[in-house]
């Protein structure tokens, strides 16, 4: 099967990418949650302005105490984000389907961010329900926390 993706630059992904069929099958889930997080934090980590294509009119981000919906209000919060540089550090990474009627997918992350020239790294979690849509995904909900101890 053949899944195309539109790169957030405008070219095409591989088709090895987490594809809408392929991403529920029996022991498949952990590989496409994988693919799906390295893409997405190599994203951010290198240009999250980049990140619209993964969200939709009708998404919802909520980034510690921060509600925002639709694509364009997420990439500019994303953007405006008080940091240049950053490096996300996957510790655990969870996934399950959320739906055995419509094929959408839960993921759990926690980990570690490092930021700018900081030395300490801060802990976060991001929970993503990633939506099927035409032989791929977008992200319908992303929830967003720094964990303090």
């Amino acid at each position: 099967m053949s899944v195309n993706f539109q790169s957030l630059a405008g070219k095409q992904l591989s088709n090895s990418l987490w594809g809408a069929d392929r991403i529920l099958r029996a022991g498949q889930t952990g590989k496409r949650r994988k693919e799906f997080t390295k893409f997405y934090y190599a994203q951010f980590d290198s240009d999250r302005s980049q990140l619209g294509n993964l969200y939709r009119d009708h998404s919802m981000l909520t980034f510690e105490t921060s509600q925002l919906q639709g694509a364009k209000n997420i990439i500019e919060k994303l953007v405006s984000l008080p940091f240049q540089k950053v490096a996300h550090r996957i510790s655990t990474l969870d996934a399950q389907p959320s739906s055995p009627d419509i094929g959408s997918v839960l993921v759990m992350v926690t980990g570690e961010l490092l930021v700018d020239e900081e030395q300490n790294p801060q802990r976060y979690s991001q929970v993503f329900v990633l939506m099927p849509e035409g032989g791929s995904y977008y992200v319908f909900n992303d929830i967003f926390r720094l964990n303090y101890s």
